[in-house]
Order: structure tokens, then sequence, then C-alpha cells
């Protein structure tokens, strides 16, 4: 974060700070004021939870700023290199070599779990780069509507590449919504069709081993992108690249760039310092307060009372 930007979110948590103090202290003077529309403060404030106000409104702040900084530029923000990301365009390029399609599993989920949504929306963007190499591209799927939305996925990544000749239905086709079942029906494709690459992304269980180890044992490169903890190290063993946890929901702003996602990948970075900042303040202001070093600053100066509530919410947060 640099000089400029710190010291703006500065100024913007300090008047997000003092907003709070009002709402929470000044009951009388804002409720006659919000007479004229039948409501008091107290209905739509509850100054318990001030400290979680505090952090959401600077959450919202700090995102906006991000997606309108990306959008002015989205090409000079610096995101760190995922080496998994990168080997995408190397599995495409690998299996166009060998004249051998990409198998690409999207978990064995619906689009209700946040791992599928984020699987089949980086499903398009390798969907883009087998339209442009002219690979073959092999989607089974779990459930109805994951397939229906893998279908859409990829049909607009070949419009865009300007193939849609290329895009067939039945590249996405659905096996079966039972668990071993699915990964019996996925096992087989790959042992007949020894695809060149194999990618997983979604989310899994127990199958997740099934499919790692019959990709590792055909020879393919493969890619797996998850946050399902428990299958994590099962994808680090036996694949080439895994994008773990965070790094699999940033893959799509990295593929795409487009400022909104942009924007919303250099949030939690720059959320996540906020914090660690945030924690190191607030357990150093505390063992001070312990060790009576500085309480009588806040009782000669009034308006580093409010500094001083908030200092102590949040030590209260951090230790539950």
């Amino acid at each position: 974060m640099d000089n400029q930007r710190g010291v703006k979110y500065g100024i913007g948590i300090l008047g997000i700070i003092i907003f709070t103090y009002v709402l929470s202290n000044y009951h009388v003077a804002l409720n006659l004021i919000l007479r004229f529309w039948d409501i008091t403060i107290e209905s739509i404030f509850n100054s318990d939870r001030s400290f979680l106000f505090v952090v959401l409104l600077t959450v919202i702040m700090v995102l906006l700023n991000e997606i309108r900084n990306a959008r002015k530029d989205s090409d000079s923000i610096f995101l760190r290199d995922i080496p998994g990301l990168k080997a995408v365009e190397e599995a495409v390029g690998r299996s166009t070599e060998m004249g051998r399609p990409i198998l690409y599993v999207p978990g064995i989920m619906d689009m209700n779990e946040v791992e599928t949504v984020a699987g089949v929306i980086i499903l398009g963007h390798v969907a883009q780069m087998t339209a442009q190499y002219e690979t073959g591209l092999d989607v089974p799927v779990a459930r109805s509507i994951v397939m229906q939305a893998a279908r859409e996925s990829c049909k607009e990544a070949y419009l865009s590449q300007g193939r849609p000749e290329m895009f067939n239905e039945d590249m996405v086709h659905y096996i079966t919504d039972d668990q071993f079942a699915y990964a019996a029906g996925v096992n087989g494709i790959m042992q007949r069709d020894k695809p060149a690459a194999c990618l997983y992304m979604g989310k899994f269980y127990a199958e997740s081993l099934l499919f790692a180890e019959t990709g590792n044992g055909i020879g393919a490169i493969q890619i797996a992108g998850t946050a399902s903890q428990a299958q994590i190290p099962f994808f680090v063993t036996a694949c080439d690249y895994t994008l773990m946890g965070e790094e699999y929901f940033a893959a799509s702003a990295y593929l795409s760039r487009k400022p909104e996602l942009i924007g919303g990948v250099t949030t939690q970075d720059t959320v996540k310092l906020m914090l660690i900042g945030l924690i190191v303040v607030c357990l150093v202001t505390r063992a001070l307060f312990d060790l009576n070093i500085i309480p009588f600053i806040f009782e000669k100066l009034q308006f580093l009372q409010v500094l001083e509530t908030f200092l102590y919410s949040g030590y209260d947060w951090i230790v539950s």
C-alpha cells in the first residue's frame, strides 16, 4: 500500500469512527431529526455492535476505492504470480501438441456452492484457450444445473474467440449425482481417452484422490483448485499444481483482469494489512493501559475517549 492510499484510508477510517461515535452517543439530537420519519436511532443502530459497524464501513470504503482504481488502470495493479494459473496455458498447449483432449472436472456439488461457481468461471477462461488452440475439451458434471451453467460458459467462450462452430453441447455432459458412481465414470473417461491435461476446479470430497491418482497414472499434467481443507493435501501430493484457498477464488480475477474482480482481490490484501495493524495497535495499547502508562492522556483529553472505546472494543473482539 503506497503512502497516498495509506493517508486516504487513514482519514476515511477516522471519519467512520467519529461518525459511529456520534451515532452511539447523540441519540437525543438524532431522534429529533428522525422523528419526522417516525423512527428512532435505537431501531436502526445497535451501539453494542459499533466496532463491527466500523469494520463493515471500512471494508465497503476500501472495496469501492479499489474498484475505482482498477477501472482507471487495471494493468498497472500488481498481482503476484500464481504458478498454477500460469500452468493452465501450458497444459492447454501440451494437449494441443499431443493431439489429446483436456479433461475439466468442476467438482461434485451444485451451483449453491461458491467453489462450484468459481470453477465454472475458470472453465470459461479454459474454454477460451481451447477455442484459440483448437483443442478438445471434455467436461463431465455431477449436477444438471451445473451442466447448463457450464454449457453456457463454454458457449460464450467459443463465441468470444470467433469459433462458434467448434462448440458442441456434448463436450459438457452429465454422468450421475452419486458421488462414487461419478468418480468411476470420470476415471473411466481418463482411462479410455487419455487426456493430456486434467483440471479439477470445484468442491471435492473423498473422490479427489481417486481422480488425482488416476490422472497421475495416465501421465497427464494435473492442476487442481479447491477450498476444501481436507482435500488439499491429496491434490498437493498427486497433482502438479494446486490452487489453495483464496488463490482458487482469486483465479477468475487473474485470468479475466476485470476491474471489479481485481478490486476485490486487492481489497482482501488491503483489509488484511489493516487487520494486522489493528491487532498490533490494540494489543500494544491494552498492554500500556494495564501498566498504567498512558491512561491519564485519555482522562485529560475528552475527544480521545472515542479512540479508547474503539480500541477496547477491538481488543475484546480479537481475543473473543
